[in-house]
């Protein structure tokens, strides 16, 4: 089944069932947010079921076109963001632009931080950013929420707790995270809000292209109207999401409602490089620093600009019949004004 959240006047809005095709959509009647779903989603899922193949099956009165413009993101606040680096390649390749050797245990444990969670960006919702000079980047993810997760849990028994996929634009702040991380602590001020997909989805929407781990479709970024990059997610990816759950809740129970990141899409190039973009022929980037990277060891000078207000990043994920799984975030960078 395909959930979304609608905009409402309530933080959390109004969770809806959307049909597989992305053009209908009706209100849940067995829970009221998808937060209140999640929390008793043994019990409350396959009342949900039951109303999405209502939904399917034309059996639902008050149905409605379904409107990506009107869609906050699927969990507007959530209780927790953890955001892992499960392409290593792209860990590898962002540190060499900042200097920075990778140590070898990079490959055996995985990057995670805890982000801001209280206020995603829904996938229509421009970029607000008071300064283009701080290197505003987007960052093409896909991203897990699961339910009630035991503390100590096996990566194998990690799985079973992923209830929901969607997609995310983990934006940055590229020339903020030098200096933050400088000073030991992590990141804060570099990671301002990110924008999720319209509809986040259960498993079972994705037959074999989700392993249970991974999720094996190209993940496409247009940069104003030109095609960025379409890595595989399946490919490259050193720690699936059974690994990121098991290493986020090795110390901690993890609520229902937590959302983790696989961080950026990266792929190697088939003979190991660090990729090609895709005007030269490769599957090219999901984040401007990436291709930044490769255009500096390639060439001496990084040539293609972070984002700057106006331009538009748009992010999709197709299935095998090129049908769009869930939906698009679209995004324009705008200039914030205080209000």
């Amino acid at each position: 089944m395909k959930l979304a959240t609608l905009k409402t006047g309530s933080r959390d809005g109004r969770l809806q069932l959307v049909s597989r095709d992305l053009t209908r959509c009706v209100d849940a009647r067995a829970a009221t947010t998808l937060q209140q779903a999640l929390d008793t989603w043994a019990e409350t899922a396959p009342l949900l079921r039951d109303e999405a193949r209502a939904l399917e099956a034309g059996a639902f009165l008050g149905v409605e076109e379904f409107v990506a413009e009107e869609c906050a993101a699927p969990l507007p606040r959530a209780y927790q963001w953890a955001d892992g680096s499960a392409y290593v390649n792209h860990v590898e390749l962002v540190r060499k632009a900042r200097g920075a050797e990778m140590p070898p245990s990079f490959w055996t444990d995985p990057l995670m931080y805890q982000g801001g969670s209280d206020s995603f960006l829904g996938p229509r919702d421009p970029i607000q950013m008071a300064d283009e000079a701080w290197g505003i980047d987007f960052e093409a993810e896909i991203a897990i929420v699961t339910d009630d997760v035991p503390m100590g849990v096996d990566a194998a028994a990690a799985r079973g707790h992923v209830k929901l996929i969607m997609l995310v634009n983990d934006v940055s702040l590229r020339n903020l995270i030098p200096a933050e991380l400088a000073k030991g602590f992590g990141f804060f001020q570099s990671k301002p809000s990110s924008a999720c997909s319209p509809v986040a989805l259960t498993p079972d929407e994705l037959g074999a292209s989700w392993d249970g781990g991974k999720l094996r479709l190209p993940l496409v970024t247009h940069l104003n109207g030109q095609l960025f990059g379409k890595p595989d997610a399946g490919t490259d990816m050193t720690f699936d999401f059974g690994q990121l759950i098991a290493h986020a809740a090795r110390t901690r129970p993890l609520a229902a409602g937590t959302i983790i990141g696989s961080g950026t899409i990266s792929n190697k190039g088939a003979d190991g490089s660090p990729g090609r973009p895709v005007a030269e022929g490769g599957a090219g980037y999901s984040c401007i620093a990436e291709q930044r990277t490769v255009e500096t060891l390639l060439s001496g000078s990084a040539k293609t600009p972070f984002l700057k207000f106006g331009d538009r990043v748009r992010i999709e994920m197709l299935d095998t019949d090129g049908r769009s799984l869930f939906g698009a975030i679209e995004q324009e960078v705008a200039r914030y004004q205080l209000k």
